[in-house]
């Protein structure tokens, strides 16, 4: 009787394992080079880059001297402001659940950065373990960190592209048949606009990806605002060590929803974007120097 049972467990167990293999087959993840036969450049650490400045303003590991260098110099402009980096993160958590609760189960996160604790697909798979989410950065050191920290989550993958190129990146065989475009997408663009300079058409760029998107889509992003004294200063500092970086207005951060049904409160202050607590107003200036929204498209 009992050998009769532990086989009817086994077969039972067998036939699980199958089930969850057909869910979640194990992907070929030679398609992670940014071109087919492409070999993933050599991380250049004599130059800062935008994805590990961010990784060092959140206390992260994945970063050089030449990085910590760049938050140094904010620091003796405004040391309150850089704080601004984790007030960002905590932005994009709050967004992303929303998002996963309201039903969107595949995420586009464009100059999304070194995937670290809290990041995209750990938020929306605690919602949603069946979530996909793609990274796209332009650095190599996301493309080496990622796939080494996601090589078991079948549902997420690190794309090496320039965001600023939208055809490219929307037709990458990386994207292409991993999201559903005739479906509803969580884009995510967040702090990576105040890195595309005006005359690069920041506005067209999101109309790209943002027209590619079904009915029901989310556009989240977030932007360094010009609202801090000190704001001028540091928008020379971004220039000077990464050689762009552009505040805006809150109507010009506005603006780039035009198009899109704005999700309530509109664009705001970080701080006060749904938060999960009361806030304690006036916001310092790591709360006003960042700005951010949620919009949908509806049609």
């Amino acid at each position: 009787m009992a050998d009769n049972a532990d086989r009817a467990e086994n077969s039972v167990n067998d036939q699980d394992r199958a089930a969850s293999q057909e869910q979640e087959p194990d992907y070929d993840w030679s398609w992670a080079d940014a071109e087919l036969g492409y070999e993933i450049p050599e991380i250049d650490t004599s130059k800062p880059s935008i994805a590990r400045v961010y990784d060092a303003a959140l206390g992260g590991q994945d970063n050089y001297p030449v990085d910590r260098e760049v938050l140094e110099a904010a620091l003796k402009i405004n040391p309150v402001a850089i704080r601004s980096a984790r007030v960002n993160r905590d932005f994009l958590v709050r967004g992303v659940r929303h998002l996963a609760e309201q039903g969107i189960d595949q995420f586009l996160d464009l100059g999304s950065g070194l995937p670290t604790a809290q990041n995209t697909h750990q938020v929306a798979q605690e919602v949603n373990p069946r979530a996909r989410v793609v990274y796209v950065d332009n650095d190599p050191i996301v493309l080496a960190h990622g796939q080494a920290l996601l090589a078991q989550n079948s549902r997420t993958r690190v794309l090496l592209a320039d965001l600023m190129d939208p055809a490219k990146v929307l037709g990458h065989p990386g994207v292409e048949g991993f999201i559903d475009f005739s479906r509803p997408v969580g884009l995510l663009m967040v702090a990576v606009l105040h890195h595309i300079l005006d005359e690069e058409d920041p506005a067209g760029i999101v109309k790209a990806y943002t027209g590619r998107l079904a009915p029901g889509s989310h556009l989240l992003l977030s932007h360094f605002c010009n609202t801090i004294p000190e704001a001028k200063a540091l928008e020379e500092n971004l220039v000077r060590s990464l050689g762009r970086g552009k505040m805006r207005s809150q109507e010009e951060i506005t603006a780039f929803l035009d198009g899109l049904e704005p999700v309530e409160p509109g664009v705001v202050a970080l701080p006060l974007w749904r938060p999960d607590e009361p806030v304690r107003e006036p916001l310092d200036e790591s709360g006003m120097i960042i700005f951010g929204g949620l919009a949908r498209k509806t049609a």
